[in-house]
């Protein structure tokens, strides 16, 4: 017997007879004997649907009454789910965020999982009940309800597990499993049968959206072992059919890279002929940070100039916030003294994952190699332990992506982490 938390995304609930589907799987599962707790997002549409009708009454809602509308499309899903679940004979009750309760920091659209108060859901769990949980939402310290943010809902599932320190939290979505890249770009790809929970934070951070990457942190943090796997075929999760993310295993390493992600939604901006002196940059990334940009790649390099008493730093923000920080480095223009910023949305940013990273020699030779047999220019770099990423120009990301995957042998490879 296990204590599994499964958790099912939009597409998973997307309408009545997919919540039936999810609920038939959720029987299977009690009756091979194992004690469920269900998380569940928002209806496919609904939250999108629910933020449209905020803004439609204003261009800036307030915050805290956006989230008291938003967290309505999981209690919905709850209250529904439990019911099927009745209708297939089980025990079931839905509870909200804030009758669990999950007590958030006040960051309103984005809070933070502060705690996790379990013992009520625990008891009924043990007595053979179903708790279903809406996901994505808490309750502050003063009682307003506060939403995780987008994808909070896997948040709340791995928490959950945590919390009542579950075998194993089961992702439900509409992909099959995690893949060596993305398998609508690049048909060779392979589906990953384990993976670690460190390359996973690294493909999730770097680009690849399968599960959210505070999901995956919160699920290194509590050693809580994940598996993704569609809710539409016919397995279910003690079957084993998706990709299990669980702590390093020795025999992991063998691959050199596991999986490559890629991202579309960087921007490049250039501040040229900065004055270079010490706290130059500071005072570049300063009024960034202030401003809640996040910046990614870094390269700085010497200007142009004859006297080099001037640099140039280039380096990347979301796509989204590149205007904003373009404002934000010009209202600053006067104390930075730069000659000149330029800013490209046309980039994308290819990384490369794997443990195996760490010992293998020649890995980075062969990312430079393979791009410029194809004469496709390197505009940034960015390395980790366990990764490598490139900024080039956008409209080579499918050639890059499938020359790379070819490259360190994803196409073809077999491994004890493949099928």
């Amino acid at each position: 017997m296990a204590l599994v938390v499964v958790k099912f995304g939009g597409t998973s609930v997307g309408d009545v007879a997919r919540i039936a589907n999810a609920a038939a799987k959720v029987a299977a599962e009690v009756k091979r004997g194992n004690k469920i707790a269900v998380v569940v997002s928002a209806m496919s549409g609904v939250t999108d649907q629910l933020l449209g009708y905020c803004h439609q009454i204003s261009s800036r809602p307030d915050r805290r009454e956006q989230d008291a509308v938003v967290s309505s499309g999981e209690q919905v899903t709850a209250g529904l789910m439990a019911i099927a679940l009745q209708s297939q004979g089980l025990q079931a009750r839905s509870w909200q965020g804030w009758q669990v309760p999950l007590r958030t920091d006040a960051a309103h659209t984005k809070a933070r999982i502060v705690t996790l108060e379990t013992d009520g859901l625990r008891q009924r769990i043990e007595d053979g009940e179903v708790a279903v949980m809406a996901g994505f939402q808490g309750v502050t310290e003063d009682g307003s309800i506060a939403t995780l943010g987008r994808g909070g809902s896997d948040t709340s599932a791995v928490a959950l597990a945590a919390a009542l320190k579950a075998d194993r939290c089961d992702i439900y979505t509409d992909v099959d499993g995690i893949y060596t890249t993305d398998p609508r770009i690049v048909p060779a790809a392979r589906k990953l049968h384990r993976v670690t929970s460190e390359e996973m934070l690294e493909l999730a951070s770097l680009g690849a959206k399968v599960l959210q990457t505070r999901s995956v942190e919160m699920a290194m943090r509590y050693r809580v072992p994940v598996q993704v796997l569609s809710t539409f075929d016919a397995a279910i999760g003690s079957d084993f059919p998706g990709t299990l993310m669980t702590d390093e295993d020795p025999t992991m390493e063998q691959q050199t890279v596991t999986g490559i992600a890629y991202s579309r939604h960087e921007a490049k901006l250039t501040l040229v002929g900065v004055e270079d002196h010490p706290g130059a940059a500071a005072a570049v990334f300063g009024p960034l940070a202030k401003a809640g940009i996040s910046v990614g790649m870094i390269v700085q390099t010497a200007s142009a100039s004859e006297d080099d008493r001037t640099t140039d730093i280039t380096f990347t923000v979301p796509r989204g916030e590149a205007d904003h920080a373009t404002h934000v480095l010009d209202e600053a223009r006067a104390s930075l003294r730069y000659g000149a910023l330029r800013a490209d949305k046309n980039v994308a940013k290819i990384s490369i994952v794997g443990l195996g990273m760490r010992s293998h020699p020649g890995v980075a030779a062969m990312l430079f190699e393979t791009l410029a047999a194809r004469g496709i220019n390197i505009q940034a770099i960015e390395t980790s332990e366990i990764s490598l990423g490139v900024l080039i120009a956008e409209e080579y990301t499918e050639l890059a992506l499938r020359a790379l995957h070819t490259a360190y042998g994803l196409d073809a490879v077999e491994s004890s982490r493949e099928g």
